[in-house]
């Protein structure tokens, strides 16, 4: 299993399907588990607004929150922070994004960019403190940057809680963004 989860802060959960290619007016309210049992020609994810910021809760098998040209255009004039696992092949990304400029990212092979933004290095430091030496991201540390960067943690119950907005949009290219 997998998925990804991003964050955008600076646009309303409209505005985030209008930029996936989405027309809002045909995406349906659905509950986390309703997600899962949508099948449709485009990609399957849920929108939602938590806070300040819209949240995207991917489903298997979609890309959104590591391609390069839908991240550029969610995060243009905004603020993306996007966390993107895959159990099977244990592969993490993760990105953050402000103004379509790539501030921080960490993808598989490669590691973490280089340098780490200031803003960081405490966080960073407590990953090292908290979390082993070679332990998958997806299993801790790459949640709690994410949860550092937007105030948000992604618990179960905010997952399951919450009421997304579910609609068709195409599937983007696989173009994977590195530094």
């Amino acid at each position: 299993m997998g998925g990804c989860i991003t964050y955008v802060r600076g646009l309303t959960p409209e505005e985030v399907a209008t930029r996936l290619g989405g027309r809002p007016e045909d995406f349906t309210p659905m509950t986390f588990h309703e997600l899962y049992g949508v099948s449709s020609s485009g990609a399957r994810l849920g929108i939602t607004a938590v806070g300040d910021r819209v949240m995207i809760v991917e489903m298997v098998g979609t890309v959104f929150g590591i391609t390069t040209d839908i991240v550029t255009r969610l995060s243009a004039g905004a603020r993306l922070v996007s966390h993107h696992c895959l159990d099977i092949k244990v592969l993490d990304y993760f990105y953050w994004r402000g103004d379509g400029e790539l501030r921080f990212c960490f993808i598989p092979q490669e590691g973490c960019m280089e340098p780490v933004p200031a803003e960081l290095v405490e966080t960073m430091d407590d990953i090292d403190a908290r979390y082993p030496p070679l332990v998958d991201p997806h299993r801790g540390s790459m949640f709690f940057l994410a949860e550092d960067l937007t105030g948000i943690k992604p618990t179960p119950q905010l997952l399951e809680e919450a009421t997304y907005l579910c609609g068709v949009v195409p599937e983007p290219e696989w173009d994977i963004i590195g530094w």
